[in-house]
């Protein structure tokens, strides 16, 4: 598929030229089968997927460790709808509680980590933190990883994201 990077005329496509393709195909690698390892290390050990981890570690890294669902799905990158699929397992598993909170405004929900939830991240972080470390921060140079990271935060804002997505400086606004 590879052709040459010239756009030409109007409507023609820049083919990736073969050393493009191999980076592309590198990333396609990077993207698909990483989370796949990773959700499979939190599936074996804790019971959980990635999202939900996410979700808990948002969670645990928040004022009172509360927020509203919409900037918690923002944190924990993703759509309202799967958010609302996982705080609901959690929310069974008694690892967080959900709050309709009307005061000072619109009326909105809060998704709470309980003390259950706390532990619960406690005891599962480290062997997450082992996995990342062994699939990811351990087999690059630390020049190689901050390259990576930059990389990423660039596509990411060139698909038209932010990439500190849902994160919000300061508590959340009053109950």
């Amino acid at each position: 598929m590879a052709a040459p990077s010239d756009p030409g005329p109007e409507g023609t496509v820049a083919w990736l030229d073969a050393d493009q393709m191999r980076e592309w195909r590198s990333l396609m690698a990077l993207v698909t089968r990483l989370p796949s390892a990773l959700d499979a290390q939190l599936k074996r050990d804790a019971g959980l997927n990635g999202f939900e981890y996410h979700v808990l570690a948002a969670l645990s890294d928040a004022p009172d460790h509360t927020l509203p669902l919409t900037d918690l799905a923002g944190r924990s990158r993703g759509s309202l709808s799967r958010l609302s699929h996982a705080v609901t397992r959690l929310e069974n598993a008694g690892w967080l509680t959900r709050e309709r909170c009307t005061g000072g405004g619109p009326s909105r929900v809060e998704a709470r980590l309980t003390a259950a939830g706390v532990e619960k991240l406690q005891d599962c972080a480290p062997g997450h933190v082992r996995e990342v470390r062994r699939l990811v921060v351990d087999v690059l140079t630390p020049d190689e990883l901050r390259a990576l990271g930059h990389a990423a935060r660039t596509v990411v804002r060139a698909a038209g994201l932010d990439p500190a997505d849902g994160d919000r400086v300061g508590p959340p606004p009053p109950c």
